[in-house]
């Protein structure tokens, strides 16, 4: 509850700091709900919109900064409801009675050594059920997954706005460790896009 005011904050903050921040709200609307269904559970439509949404703020038409705040917020929300689903309902699902049950069961275990382990890092490159799945604690993947959502709406959102629709093809071909650096490019460019932004309007 506390990170989702965190994000609704974040949000109104963001209205208040960019009123000139061009197109419909729909837009930014549609980002987040995106961002957020794709982090829940459905990969796909996060990043299709977040692309499409910087390339629009590319043209002027959005607000790159207000489009990735969103896009943030979307994908830490969905991310925080997808760990739900798993603490909720997946492990009860697969330790069930049934067909390889021992099998299932030893899978879990493994898991849940691997997540107390390395869950952090784990919460970076897997889908949010699976770390409430295998019980991993909401104080350990609350910030993980608000830090994960942040490095891939900026790498994304930023990459869109930098280069375009070919930053789907960029992150495919760089696999997880490209990724990771295009996020930390994407955080550098931004904090010069902001720079002369702040510097042009003084």
């Amino acid at each position: 509850m506390r990170l989702v005011g965190l994000q609704l904050s974040t949000l109104a903050a963001l209205a208040a700091m960019h009123p000139h921040a061009r197109g419909p709200g729909v837009d930014y609307i549609g980002v987040f709900l995106a961002s957020m269904a794709s982090w829940a559970a459905l990969p796909g439509p996060g990043e299709a919109a977040l692309i499409a949404a910087g390339i629009s703020a590319a043209h002027g038409h959005l607000d790159l900064v207000s489009v990735v705040a969103v896009a943030w917020a979307g994908a830490t929300t969905g991310g925080a409801a997808g760990w739900i689903v798993g603490v909720k309902g997946g492990r009860g699902l697969l330790t069930a009675p049934g067909p390889l049950y021992q099998l299932r069961l030893a899978l879990i275990a493994r898991g849940d050594r691997f997540y107390e382990r390395y869950g952090p890092v784990a919460v970076l490159f897997t889908p949010s059920w699976i770390a409430g799945t295998h019980d991993m604690r909401w104080s350990r993947f609350l910030p993980a997954n608000a830090i994960s959502a942040l490095t891939w709406a900026l790498s994304v959102g930023v990459g869109a706005y930098l280069v375009g629709p070919s930053i789907a093809d960029i992150a495919a071909d760089a696999g997880l460790a490209g990724a990771l650096l295009l996020g930390a490019l994407s955080v550098l460019a931004a904090g010069v896009l902001l720079w002369r932004r702040s510097y042009k309007s003084a």
